[in-house]
């Protein structure tokens, strides 16, 4: 039986889910995504290529994977701000958006929104099984709630609405991956294009 790390199967798994996010982190710092194979991430992570194909089919199983994994932070600090209701609507969408595109940095949150990355987002699963699935409900409570309150617009199709903004958000996530030094003005800016769009006018 192979030697695990940890104190348990669970712990190791944990470690080994580790190594391989820091792995596929390093490399698509120094090479393009395309050019990375299981070959490569295997190695950097330090485990045999049989081993990784325990944990992941194919290299876009595992970006899939990684993702959830990468995406759990941000989903429990969007969640939280939303539920911060005492504060004006406005103010946790900003910073919704804030965190959402802090949390875009993530390498192995990258892959997701690179230019040329929609096979990629094709292959993740739509509704509750989506990693972002939870950011998206949060996202339409707070605009629900900014409605009841008379703070933003009542467009009618809140869904659609929150489905066009996040397009928003993507392009600001992709802008950022290509110059992250952009990213204080591309936060800035998808604040102001977002709220723009849902704020009541005076």
């Amino acid at each position: 039986m192979p030697r695990i790390r940890g104190a348990s199967i669970e712990e190791h798994h944990e470690m080994v889910w580790d190594d391989l996010a820091g792995a596929m982190r390093e490399l698509l710092l120094e090479r393009d995504y395309d050019s990375i194979n299981m070959g490569h991430i295997a190695a950097r992570a330090g485990m045999a290529r049989n081993t990784l194909y325990n944990y992941a089919r194919d290299k876009s199983a595992l970006v899939r994977a990684l993702t959830e994994r990468a995406s759990r932070p941000a989903l429990a600090r969007v969640a939280e701000i939303a539920a911060r209701t005492e504060e004006p609507a406005a103010d946790r969408m900003r910073e919704i958006i804030a965190a959402f595109l802090e949390a875009s940095t993530d390498q192995a949150l990258q892959p997701m929104f690179r230019p040329g990355s929609a096979p990629l987002v094709a292959e993740v699963p739509k509704g509750p099984d989506n990693p972002f699935n939870t950011i998206v409900t949060e996202v339409e409570n707070v605009v629900h709630d900014g409605i009841a309150r008379g703070e933003f617009t009542d467009t009618g199709d809140v869904q659609l609405t929150v489905e066009l903004l996040s397009g928003v958000m993507r392009a600001g996530a992709e802008r950022i991956g290509r110059d992250p030094a952009a990213f204080t003005a591309t936060v800035s800016t998808a604040q102001q294009m977002i709220l723009a769009a849902l704020i009541q006018p005076a």
